[in-house]
Order: structure tokens, then C-alpha cells, then sequence
């Protein structure tokens, strides 16, 4: 009995895991224009937006973090000794790619909230504290498990560390989504334009959110009820689930900026036609470009 629960919950493990390699496969491929547009819209490689770099980290980070992963856990030629140098490869990835979705969402709150200093104030103060809470508690009490030629890293300690890790960043995303929320529906729209904007905005924080944390539960659940050799199980889906939400805010972002200025655009060439001598445009103070 137990030997068939291990091989169903070792089973599960790999579809978890190729399943989640394919759904970031998939949207790499179908973001790629997206990308290019992002590349075409820099006046140089050297003078990049943040938005950019942030897409850039995020992207390819959660490339190696995917890679790294599921190498470790499908190769069949690891020892204990070639585990010993590897096992930890995989953690620090995920603690940098938590690191890199977390600066998305506190630069995109402090955008959204005009800039406030308050809310600057209290982004630098919580990032830095949640950051090292990640580190210390995914780094921490990891041991290398070696299966029939793979390997995994484990929490082998025993206040299960790891479980905090995912605590820390469901709490940030619950407090940063919240003050983002909280001054988008402040905003007084002066447009249609400016009211989709928000809206979509808004959606994307909700839906990071919710996506987000449903992945932590996930693992918080792995992390307490299996044992070693399945705990990261669910990392995979993280690592995949955490790219997509994070580049998605990026990419609209910087639609919906590019839609603003094809609009501006075609507002100058209309006062041009109309032979306007002056021509003044009021803008929403909402501020989206990261």
C-alpha cells in the first residue's frame, strides 16, 4: 500500500512538473512579440526603461529557475557528492525570481500611488525585511535527496523553514496588492480611455494575486504533507506561474502606454490638419510607466 501511494505521488510529481514546463514554453512562444515590441520601443540598448531590464530579469531568471529544477529532478546521473554542489542551485534562482516579481508589483504600487512618499517609505521598508525572511528560510535546514539518480533539495529541518518562505511572500503580495487597489479605485477617471486603464489595472493585481497565492497554498500544503523525496513538487508550477503573472503586468503596461502614444499622435496631426496654432492636452495624473 504504501509502496503504490509513493509511486502515485512520484507520478503526480512528473506531470506537475512537465505540465508546468509546458505552459511557460507555451507563453514564452506566444509573448514573444510582445518582447520585440519591447525591444523595438528603447531608444538604445544602453538607456533601457526599467520596465525593460525588469522584463528582461524576470524572464530569463525564470528561465534558468525552470531549467535548474527540472534538470536536477529528471537527470538519472547525480550521486550524493555531485548533489551536494547542486542541490542548492534551484532555491536561490527561486529566492532571486521572487525577488525580481516582487520589485514589479512595489515599483508598479508606487507608480500607481503617484509616487507617495508614504508609500515609498513603507515599500523600503518592508521589501528589504521580506527579502531576507526568503532567504534565511528557503536557504536554510536544505538537504540533498538522491533518487535513483536525481536531485532534489529538501526541508529537512525541523520547523519546516521553507513553509515560511511562501508565508513571507503571500504576505507582501496581500500588502502591496492591497495599497495598489486601494489608490486605483481613489482614482476619478477622466476619460474612457483612462478609465480602462484602471480597470485593467486592476485586474491585473487581483489576478496576480489570486494566481499567486493559489500556487504558495499549494506548496505550503506539499511542504506539510508529503515527505522529503516529493516536497517540490509544486516548485515547478511556482517558478512558471511567478514568471507569467509577473511579465504580464510588464507587457500590458507597456500596451497600454504605447496605445497612449499612438493616440497623442493622432491628436497632433489632427490639430495640424486643423491648422491649431496651440493646442493643450490634459493628461490623467494616473502614472503607469515603470
Amino acid at each position: 500500500m504504501e509502496r503504490n501511494l509513493v509511486i502515485d505521488s512520484t507520478t503526480s510529481e512528473k506531470y506537475m512538473r512537465i505540465a508546468s514546463i509546458s505552459i511557460a514554453f507555451y507563453d514564452y512562444i506566444l509573448t514573444l512579440p510582445a518582447e520585440w515590441r519591447l525591444y523595438r520601443s528603447q531608444s538604445s540598448v544602453f538607456h533601457m526603461s526599467l520596465s525593460c531590464i525588469l522584463f528582461i530579469l524576470i524572464r530569463y531568471v525564470s528561465i534558468v529557475a525552470v531549467v535548474a529544477s527540472n534538470y536536477g529532478y529528471f537527470s538519472t546521473s547525480f550521486t550524493q557528492q555531485a548533489c551536494q554542489q547542486y542541490y542548492l542551485v534551484p532555491p536561490i534562482f527561486k529566492v532571486i525570481q521572487m525577488m525580481i516579481a516582487q520589485v514589479i508589483l512595489g515599483v508598479r504600487t508606487f507608480n500607481v500611488s503617484r509616487r507617495g512618499r508614504g508609500v515609498g517609505i513603507s515599500l523600503l521598508l518592508i521589501y528589504p525585511l521580506i527579502v531576507v525572511v526568503e532567504w534565511f528560510t528557503d536557504i536554510f535546514g536544505r538537504a540533498p535527496v538522491v533518487i535513483n539518480g536525481n536531485c532534489t533539495s529538501a526541508d529537512a529541518a525541523k520547523t519546516l523553514s521553507t513553509w515560511f518562505f511562501y508565508l513571507a511572500a503571500m504576505v507582501y503580495d496581500i500588502v502591496v496588492v492591497s495599497i495598489s487597489t486601494r489608490n486605483l479605485l481613489r482614482y476619478n477617471p477622466l476619460s474612457s480611455r483612462v478609465e480602462q486603464l484602471i480597470r485593467v489595472l486592476i485586474y491585473d493585481g487581483i489576478g496576480y494575486f489570486v494566481v499567486l497565492t493559489a500556487s504558495n497554498v499549494l506548496n505550503l500544503i506539499l511542504y506539510h504533507t508529503t515527505d522529503v523525496s516529493t516536497q517540490s513538487a509544486g516548485a515547478s508550477m511556482g517558478y512558471a506561474v511567478t514568471w507569467i503573472m509577473s511579465q504580464r503586468i510588464l507587457i500590458h503596461v507597456q500596451e497600454m502606454t504605447d496605445s497612449d502614444t499612438q493616440h497623442s499622435e493622432r491628436v497632433i496631426i489632427a490639430a495640424s490638419h486643423a491648422q491649431c496654432t496651440e493646442k493643450s492636452i490634459v493628461w490623467s495624473p494616473l502614472t503607469v510607466r515603470i
